[in-house]
This record gives C-alpha cells, structure tokens and sequence, in this order.
C-alpha cells in the first residue's frame, strides 16, 4: 500500500507544505505546479520520500507539462491543468486521460477542490495548499493505493 500527498497551487507557502508533509506521513508527494520551486525545495528537506512534480502556469520552466505514472499498478496522469484549459471545464483534460488510458487524472489550477467519476475517468484536484482563495481554506489530497487489492482511494483535507 502506497500512500501520496498531493499538493497545487503552493504559491511560495512552505509551511503549509511542511504541516501537510508532517501530518500525512506519505510514501510519495505529488506537486502539481504552481510554484514547482516549493516543490524543490521541499524534496531538498525530504530526501526519504519519493517526489514527483510538474510546472503551472506561474512557473519558469522548461520541464514537460505533465507525465503519466505507473504507482503499483494504477496508471495517473499529473499536470497543472492549464494546458486542458480545466478553468472553463474538463472535458479536454477528461478527453486526454481517456485517449492516454489513465486510471486517475490529478490537476490543480482552479484552486477549486474537486473529485469525478466521469465515463470511467476518475479527476481530482486537491485545491491549492498556499493560496486558495474563493475564502476557502488550503487544501491537500491523500491518495492511498493498493496494489494487493488492486484499488484506489482518495480524499480531501483542509488546513484550518
């Protein structure tokens, strides 16, 4: 079993990072851009924990956009969510993970927490963990992968 914290949108705030990385305990951490240099940053002070990551919109980078991961099994698309334009809807990023054969599409961009099971596509945004906006507070998701049961699960948790 595997379990991953998933960050977007850090927008400069560690701390909350920290807070979230300490409360979780994960096996992995997942940033989602927005500012892919928190994410280094945070991996330079984590070296046990697997990291992966990909740039927003706000970040300066040549790195690809998204990347698909295999984590026991499960195949996950990771991007900011940009790209698919997902503010205006999701039908693109939907569309791509269906056509990239993904079990699980992970975005953030909107800074909108949001969950789907939509024409055997699962999307989740864990909302955004520095500056969320909207007066919401920052937010994270777990995601917890079995590979014995061969099943995923995920769930949402706020920073109050």
């Amino acid at each position: 079993m595997k379990r991953i914290l998933v960050l977007s949108d850090s927008h400069g705030n560690m701390e909350n990072m920290v807070y979230a990385a300490e409360l979780v305990k994960p096996d992995m951490i997942i940033h989602l851009g927005d500012c892919i240099s928190d994410a280094i940053r945070l991996s330079e002070n984590l070296k046990d924990i697997m990291f992966e990551c990909v740039p927003g919109n706000c970040d300066c980078t040549m790195a690809s956009a998204e990347k698909i991961l295999d984590i026991e099994g499960t195949r996950i698309l990771i991007c900011h969510g940009h790209t698919y334009n997902v503010k205006r809807g999701l039908l693109n990023i939907e569309l791509s993970a269906r056509e990239k054969a993904v079990d699980l599409a992970l975005f953030g961009h909107t800074h909108k927490v949001f969950y789907d099971w939509t024409n055997g596509v699962r999307l989740f945004n864990p909302g955004s963990i520095g500056a969320p906006g909207y007066q919401i507070p920052p937010s994270y998701g777990i995601l917890t992968i079995d590979k014995g049961t061969g099943t995923f699960d995920m769930e949402t948790a706020y920073i109050e």
